[in-house]
C-alpha cells in the first residue's frame, strides 16, 4: 500500500517560521512549485526562492484585513481533488487550478494568546480561519497531499523529504494527517473552552496533545499513558522515570502541600495517595524528621514534599530513607548532589503552580466532572458548639488536621498535636473504624494522645466517635456538622469537657 507520491507543489502559510527556512530550501532544491501569501511569502522571498503568490491563482487580494487569503475555490480544488477521479483531473485543466501535493501551516497561537491575558478582541483575532480549513482539506485528502499542521512537525517532514527526495508514501501521508487532525480538534477545543467560560453550554471538550507511555499502569499486566504537560509543573533533577503510581502520588502530595504555602517550615510523606507522616516545624529538617516519626513504617518507598527550600542537614536525614519521590521548591547544591547518591530516586523541583479547576475522573461509561475543592476551613469559619471554646492552640490543631483529612481518603479520622499527625484512620467503612485505626496506629507509635485535636471529614450520625475520642484522651473536634443528631454529639462533648467546633463544610475525598 505504497502507493508513493512526488511533492511537485507546496501551499506554505504559516505562523511560526521557526525551522521553514530549511524546508523552503530542500522544496525549491527538489524542483517544487511553492505557493504563499502575506508574511510567509515575504520571508521565502528573501530567502531568494521563487514563489507564487496565492493572489495570482486566485485573481483576488488578500481582503478584509487578511482575514481572507486562500478560502478560495482555486486553492482548495487544488488541494480536495481526486487525481484518480478523471472527473476532477478535467476540472483542474477547466478552471485552470494547479494541483497542491504539500499543504504547510501554522496556525495563529489561540492558546498562547488566551494565557497571555490579552483582550477579547485581541483573543478573537487569534482564531485561524484559513489555516484550520486548509489542514482539514489537507488532511481529509491525505490520498494525494501530505499535510504538515504545525512548527512542531517541520523537523520530521524535512528529515522525510531529504530521505526520500521528495517521495512519501500513503502511510507517510496518512501519519502526518493523523497529527493534523490532532492539531485541528485541539485548536477547535481550547477555542470551545474559552467561549464556554461564562456560557454553560453542556459540552465537555479535553484535548492534551503532549503524551507520554508510561512503562505500565496501576499493574503491571495494565498499560499506562499520562497526557499533560508535566514540564510546566516541574523540572526533573534526577531519577528514574516516573510510573502511574508515583505520578498519583506526585498529584496527591502536591495537592496537599499547597494547603501549606507559604507557611512556616512544613514536611509531608505519602504513600499510596494519603499522608502517613506531616509536620510543621521551625527549621524543615526538625518538619522532616517529625514527620517521619508519624509512621515511620509506611514512609518506606514514600513520596516526600517539601514547601521550602532541603537544605544539607535534611537531605542528609531524608538520604537514611529508601523514598521515591522527592518534592521542593528548590535544593540547596550540596543537598541535590547527596540526593543524587541514590540513581533511581526521583528528584523534583516544583514550579510556582495553579492547579486545574475542575477534577475529571471515568464513571461507569461516562465521565464525571466536579469543581476543584477550593474550600480550606479557616479561623473566621468555626462555629463552636459546646460550652468550652477551644483554645489558640487547639484551633492551630485542628485546622491543621482539617488541611489533612481534606486529602484523606474518606472515610477519615485525623489525629494531630502540636502540629504533627499523630495518625489517621483512611478509606474506612465507617467512622468508628477509622477513628479506631487511627488511635490504634498513633498508639503503636507511641503518641500520646492527650489533648490531641481530631478532625473529621463528615458529620458524626451518633456520639460515638466524640465518646472514643474522649477516652483516648483527645480534647477537640473539628468536623463540619450537619446531622440531625448533631446535639447527641454536642451534649457528650459539653458533660465530658471537650471543646468541638463546626465547619459546615464537608470534604468527602473518594
Amino acid at each position: 500500500m505504497s502507493n508513493e507520491k512526488t511533492i511537485k507543489s507546496a501551499l506554505i502559510s504559516v505562523f511560526s517560521k521557526d525551522g521553514l527556512e530549511p524546508i523552503v530550501k530542500k522544496l525549491n532544491e527538489q524542483g517544487v512549485t511553492i505557493y504563499s501569501t502575506g508574511g510567509t511569502q515575504k520571508f521565502i522571498n528573501d530567502l531568494g526562492v521563487d514563489v507564487v503568490p496565492v493572489e495570482d491563482v486566485t485573481s483576488y487580494p488578500s481582503i478584509l484585513g487578511g482575514r481572507v487569503k486562500t478560502l478560495h475555490p482555486k486553492v482548495f480544488g487544488g488541494i480536495l481533488n481526486r487525481q484518480n477521479n478523471d472527473s476532477d483531473v478535467a476540472e483542474l485543466a477547466e478552471y485552470e487550478i494547479p494541483q497542491i501535493d504539500v499543504v504547510i501551516v501554522d496556525l495563529y497561537p489561540f492558546e498562547k494568546t488566551v494565557a497571555s491575558g490579552a483582550g477579547n478582541q485581541d483573543i478573537i483575532e487569534k482564531i485561524d480561519i484559513g489555516g484550520i480549513s486548509l489542514i482539514r482539506a489537507a488532511a481529509k485528502n491525505y490520498a494525494d497531499v501530505v499535510c504538515v499542521a504545525s512548527v512542531d512537525d517541520y523537523a520530521e517532514f524535512l528529515e522525510l523529504i531529504t530521505e526520500k527526495n521528495g517521495i512519501l508514501s500513503e502511510e507517510d501521508r496518512k501519519r502526518f494527517a493523523t497529527k493534523a487532525f490532532n492539531v485541528s480538534s485541539h485548536y477547535d477545543s481550547a477555542i470551545f473552552n474559552y467561549f464556554n467560560q461564562d456560557q454553560d453550554v453542556a459540552g465537555l471538550k479535553i484535548s492534551e496533545t503532549k503524551g507520554k507511555v508510561l512503562r505500565y499502569g496501576e499493574n503491571p499486566h495494565q498499560r499506562g499513558f499520562f497526557f499533560g504537560n508535566f514540564d510546566e509543573l516541574f523540572t526533573k533533577l534526577h531519577g528514574k522515570e516516573l510510573s502511574y503510581n508515583n505520578l498519583l502520588d506526585v498529584d496527591a502530595a502536591v495537592n496537599l502541600m499547597l494547603e501549606f504555602k507559604n507557611d512556616a517550615p512544613t514536611f509531608a510523606i505519602l504513600k499510596h495517595n494519603n499522608a502517613c507522616g506531616l509536620a510543621q516545624r521551625n527549621t524543615i529538617k526538625q518538619a522532616y524528621l517529625d514527620a517521619l516519626a508519624g509512621d515511620p513504617v509506611s514512609a518506606f518507598g514514600g513520596v516526600l514534599i517539601s514547601n521550602t527550600e532541603i537544605d544539607l542537614a535534611t537531605a542528609e536525614e531524608i538520604h537514611k530513607l529508601f523514598c521515591e519521590v522527592v518534592i521542593a521548591p528548590v535544593f540547596s547544591s550540596d543537598a541535590l548532589e547527596l540526593l543524587k547518591g541514590k540513581k533511581n530516586r526521583i528528584l523534583l523541583e516544583i514550579h510556582d503552580i495553579e492547579m486545574p479547576k475542575m477534577n475529571v475522573r471515568s464513571c461507569l461509561n461516562g465521565i464525571l466532572l466536579q469543581d476543584r475543592n477550593n474550600v480550606t476551613d479557616k479561623a473566621e469559619d468555626l462555629k463552636s458548639v459546646t460550652n468550652i471554646a477551644p483554645t489558640e492552640a487547639q484551633i492551630e490543631d485542628l485546622l491543621f488536621a482539617s488541611k489533612i483529612c481534606k486529602h484523606t481518603k474518606s472515610n477519615t479520622i485525623v489525629l494531630a498535636k502540636n502540629k504533627q499527625l499523630c495518625a489517621s484512620g483512611t478509606g474506612q467503612t465507617s467512622r468508628v473504624d477509622a477513628l479506631q485505626q487511627a488511635i490504634h496506629k498513633a498508639n503503636s507509635f507511641n503518641f500520646d494522645l492527650k489533648g490531641a485535636a481530631m478532625a473529621s471529614d463528615a458529620f458524626f450520625p451518633f456520639p460515638d466517635c466524640v465518646e472514643i475520642a474522649k477516652n483516648a484522651g483527645i480534647t477537640s473536634v473539628i468536623q463540619p456538622g450537619g446531622s440531625i443528631k448533631d446535639q447527641l454529639s454536642i451534649d457528650y462533648c459539653n458533660e465530658n469537657d471537650v471543646a468541638m467546633v463546626m465547619t459546615g463544610t464537608r470534604h468527602f475525598k473518594h
